[in-house]
């Protein structure tokens, strides 16, 4: 299979100031464009052994601090990042024939921000996320319905359910953000903001 990329190009004149304007214009054309969950994005992490993962998660808020997802911290990605903080995360636009890579570290969001954000997920979501121990074998679909069921019961529709403790926010911090824009012939653009160590932002083209 092979698609043909005839999208306009990307020039270093044209880009914002910092990653996070630049990412902000791209995904408020990929949500404008119709695509389906365009914050979804491809999250890869790997263990202290360098055993890589991926998986994909939804972006839930972005600024200039980082991108932010929401996950249980004693997930299999949860442990990974504890032990092996280096992360990627691919936001894969193909419909517009874009991408977005980003490389960093994930840290915790503060508390207060992880509840904050939880009181706005709709109820069912709430008690989903105490019902499934995340990455955990369980023994069949059975087990997590009964213990839905068991929370349903505990907090009704309109009872206030308290956020887990092991459940939370993850900022992923970027070192590189790069912006590929598909053209024809695999002549693609591919420009990358890479922070320097004064925190200030360079970029730099790469090959296709």
């Amino acid at each position: 299979m092979r698609a043909r990329y005839q999208a306009d190009g990307l020039d270093e004149k044209d880009l914002a100031p910092d990653p996070f304007a630049q990412f902000g214009r791209w995904f408020a054309q990929a949500a404008g464009g119709g695509l389906a969950e365009p914050n979804a994005m491809v999250l890869s992490t790997a263990d202290a052994d360098g055993s890589p993962s991926a998986r994909t998660v939804l972006l839930k808020h972005f600024d200039a601090r980082g991108f932010v997802f929401f996950t249980n911290y004693g997930s299999r990605k949860g442990g990974e990042i504890a032990a092996n903080p280096r992360v990627a995360l691919l936001f894969p636009w193909h419909p517009i024939a874009r991408q977005v890579i980003v490389t960093g570290a994930a840290e915790r969001t503060g508390r207060a921000e992880s509840v904050a954000y939880f009181r706005t997920r709709p109820h069912g979501s709430q008690l989903g996320a105490w019902a499934s121990p995340q990455s955990a074998r369980i023994a069949s679909r059975d087990e997590l319905d009964r213990a839905y069921a068991a929370l349903a019961a505990r907090y009704p529709e309109d009872a206030d359910v308290p956020a887990p403790p092991e459940w939370g926010g993850v900022r992923v911090v970027p070192a590189t953000v790069e912006f590929w824009q598909g053209r024809d012939d695999r002549l693609h653009d591919r420009l990358r903001y890479v922070r320097g160590d004064d925190g200030a932002w360079n970029v730099e083209r790469l090959a296709p």
